[in-house]
């Protein structure tokens, strides 16, 4: 005999090596410095790590963020751009991960996105 949890196996909560960001939603404020960066992660048993870089045209660092041991599996932060000169353009980086003391990092899925200033809003 089988027990279903779920009504839609997409659902149910993966192992981390099937655990995805699947979409990483960038919302500029008008100041051009502030992004909000959205998470929305498939559903998890373990608890992941997301590390999000972001990188102007110049190949600078610009922010960076950690989130150790989410909890949610849809939620959104706001970054502040730190770089100098700021650029029109950025690249930012999510990456889910996995890592306590005792081991290492083990990473398990990757989303790149290209982010225009010169457009605040929703991107």
């Amino acid at each position: 005999m089988q027990i279903q949890f779920f009504d839609d196996p997409e659902k149910a909560p993966k192992s981390r090596e099937d655990v995805r960001l699947n979409d990483l939603g960038l919302y500029v404020y008008p100041d051009g410095r502030r992004v909000a960066v959205g998470f929305n992660l498939t559903p998890f048993l373990e608890k992941p790590c997301i590390e999000v870089r972001v990188v102007n045209d110049r190949g600078e660092p610009a922010g960076w963020l950690n989130v150790i041991e989410t909890i949610e599996a849809n939620f959104s932060l706001t970054m502040h751009l730190r770089d100098k000169e700021p650029t029109d353009l950025y690249q930012v980086t999510a990456t889910v991960y996995y890592q306590t003391p005792e081991t290492e990092r083990l990473d398990v899925h990757q989303v790149v996105k290209q982010m225009d200033m010169t457009k605040p809003g929703e991107q």
